[in-house]
């Protein structure tokens, strides 16, 4: 037996340094959280086994990466403290400063050491992320009340907010499935005949980025349920929803020349908005009933207290009688004002000789204060009473769009004949059934859509074949969106579904060529292919339109049976399109054979009787790619293409 050579502790420490590196110059150039561990495997050019075999997540390379910084600087002071005589404060920071300066040389450590302290922040994880969701939305808030800002102001706070984590990465399926497309076009929210523009990015954030835990998606599900089933809840919900978008749009609104009235008006509205929660949602068993107990916990609580004595306060300060002289004629002659009742219950009256005892405690302290600024101060501190609150609301509004976008999304394909549902979600290693399954995009586009039916046994890897122009593509769409929509917890393009729970989704559907691509088409084609396996985890779902088109078919066909022969090592469940018919036969004929170890599945697009496309799918594979058919839709015949030459010719000799 040969025995393998031991790795050197010096070859450890390299490849170490190589991940730390790698991580280093994604963080610097995408931040902490927008890096992803793929894009760490991809910088540093390794596998995922070699990388976890140092590091045990992203958050470990973190880690390291500060404790080397942290490291560095101590270690350079603590040498200056070792020395006697002690060094002066001025020398130990200027030694500070230049090891800063040193480590900084290239690679931006400004940059990484403010992502690392607020990294340093994040204790516990949840806490954090829901930190960091209040606090964006919190600054956001007190600047509109102060000045007024615009939509895109809250839109970009709320796109950053929390959601249940994912382990889904968006930017391996949403360009190709042209999820941002659907969520705008499709969510809307529209209330008595007017539409409200929604929270897009939010939005397209909720439905690519499916929870991890079942009890999220089971949510989700409850709560359209419960608005499908009781209209007085689904009314609830968008009264709450109009009250809310009234507040925001007073805080969007520029500022007006008397700023005290429209923050007066904004904080009606906040009142107005908590009364409809508390008020709300009678008898919900879904979470739509947490808004009615978040309604009511505000209105208990002090903040609440003092926004109704401020409101009041402005409303009834005081209470005048009056005395009126009318003429024989029935004109008024005069108007006396006989008494003046100050509404002194209130907690933010004063008398007018407190009000004038402390304008002269602040004058002699040397301070200017005018009565307008007492007044802001009030309202400013009225706000900061309710901003936690009025913070959690505005993400609301976001998690309403999200349910009332579902409804106007299965509203819109009831409307083209075609329904969608609630699917079944079981277990990954469970058959795939889908019965009238649509591509809700050619809905959006207004083409008819045909329903299909889809399955698919346990880990298959299903090739599709069958003419161009058959619906293919859009097949792998569909079933993309299906199994996103699925996992987000709203209704599946499908009549009816029993959809495997998938671990992440990666399509590719089209690869568009750049002028500054790395390589040719058939280099593409092999990049497509890596980047399918480095991104894919076991159990996810790929969707592949035309594997393997960049090449001759000989050369072609082996790469393709490499890549079908190693998805089902991969453990995922896959959908591969290829033209190459010859090849798909002679795979099919191969699982059929004694012994086959199968794995394959195989699905052609139906034709009628005039071998035209019917946008449905049957199993089997393809016999021709109907290009005959195509060309003479097209106009690519010889007698075509010979009559336009011999007009061409006629006109030149005109």
């Amino acid at each position: 037996m040969v025995s393998m050579p031991r790795v050197t502790q010096e070859h450890l420490d390299a490849r170490r340094r190589q991940i730390l590196d790698a991580a280093r110059r994604r963080f610097i150039k995408n931040g902490f959280h927008a890096t992803s561990m793929q894009d760490v495997l991809t910088e540093a050019d390794l596998s995922a086994g070699a990388v976890y075999r140092y590091f045990r997540g992203k958050e470990d390379i973190i880690a390291a990466i500060a404790d080397e910084a942290l490291a560095e600087l101590t270690g350079s002071v603590t040498d200056m403290l070792d020395t006697d005589p002690l060094p002066s404060l001025e020398d130990v920071v200027g030694q500070i400063l230049e090891t800063v300066g040193r480590m900084d040389s290239g690679q931006e450590l400004a940059n990484l050491a403010l992502q690392i302290w607020a990294e340093a922040l994040r204790s516990p994880a949840l806490a954090e992320r829901v930190a960091q969701t209040v606090n964006g939305l919190r600054d956001v808030l007190v600047f509109a009340f102060a000045t007024g800002t615009s939509p895109e102001s809250f839109e970009g706070a709320l796109a950053a907010a929390a959601i249940p984590p994912s382990t889904w990465r968006r930017a391996g399926f949403a360009r190709d499935l042209y999820v941002d497309e659907l969520v705008a076009k499709t969510f809307k929210v529209t209330i008595d005949g007017r539409s409200y523009p929604a929270s897009t990015r939010y939005l397209a954030k909720l439905v690519s980025e499916p929870p991890s835990d079942s009890r999220d998606v089971e949510l989700r599900r409850n709560v359209l349920r419960e608005l499908d089933a009781t209209p007085g809840v689904h009314a609830d919900l968008e009264q709450v929803y109009v009250a809310t978008i009234k507040l925001k749009t007073l805080l969007c609104a520029a500022r007006q020349p008397a700023p005290r009235t429209r923050r007066i008006e904004i904080l009606r509205a906040a009142r107005e908005l908590f009364d409809r929660m508390a008020a709300s949602f009678e008898g919900a068993s879904s979470a739509v009933a947490r808004v009615r107990d978040f309604g009511a916990a505000v209105k208990a609580s002090e903040g609440y207290r003092r926004l109704v004595a401020l409101l009041d306060h402005e409303d009834n300060q005081a209470s005048l009688d009056l005395r009126m002289r009318v003429g024989a004629d029935g004109e008024v002659r005069a108007i006396e004002i006989v008494g003046i009742r100050e509404n002194r219950n209130n907690p933010f009256f004063r008398s007018w000789l407190r009000r004038l005892v402390v304008r002269f405690i602040l004058f002699l302290r040397g301070h200017r204060t005018t009565g307008d600024e007492v007044v802001e101060r009030i309202l400013s501190d009225v706000l900061t009473g309710i901003e936690d609150a009025l913070v959690l609301s505005f993400q609301v509004v976001g998690d309403i769009e999200f349910y009332l976008g579902a409804l106007a999304l299965r509203d819109r394909a009831a409307a083209a004949g075609l329904a969608m549902a609630l699917p079944t979600l079981v277990e990954p290693g469970d058959p795939l059934a889908i019965e009238g399954l649509f591509n809700p995009l050619l809905v959006l586009a207004g083409v008819a859509a045909k329903a299909c039916d889809v399955q698919a046994g346990p880990g298959a890897i299903v090739v599709v074949t069958g003419p161009n122009s058959g619906g293919k593509t859009r097949l792998l769409q569909a079933i993309g969106l299906a199994q996103c929509l699925s996992q987000a917890g709203l209704f599946a393009p499908a009549r009816s579904a029993r959809v495997p729970r998938a671990s992440g989704l990666f399509a590719s559907l089209f690869e568009e060529a750049r002028a500054d691509q790395p390589e040719g088409h058939l280099g593409m084609e092999l990049l497509r292919i890596r980047r399918c396996f480095d991104e894919l985890d076991p159990g996810a779902l790929v969707v592949i339109d035309e594997l393997c088109s960049g090449t001759n078919p000989s050369e072609g066909e082996e790469i393709a049976r490499l890549v079908l022969s190693l998805l089902p090592e991969l453990g995922v469940r896959g959908f591969v399109t290829t033209h190459l018919l010859s090849f798909a036969a002679s795979l099919a004929r191969e699982s059929a054979a004694p012994g086959s170890r199968g794995g394959l599945e195989f699905l052609q697009v139906e034709l009628d009787p005039q071998e035209r496309p019917t946008y449905g799918f049957v199993p089997g594979v393809a016999r021709t790619s109907l290009a005959h058919k195509t060309a003479e839709r097209l106009g690519v015949t010889r007698d075509e293409l010979i009559a336009r030459i011999a007009a061409k010719r006629a006109a030149r000799a005109r």
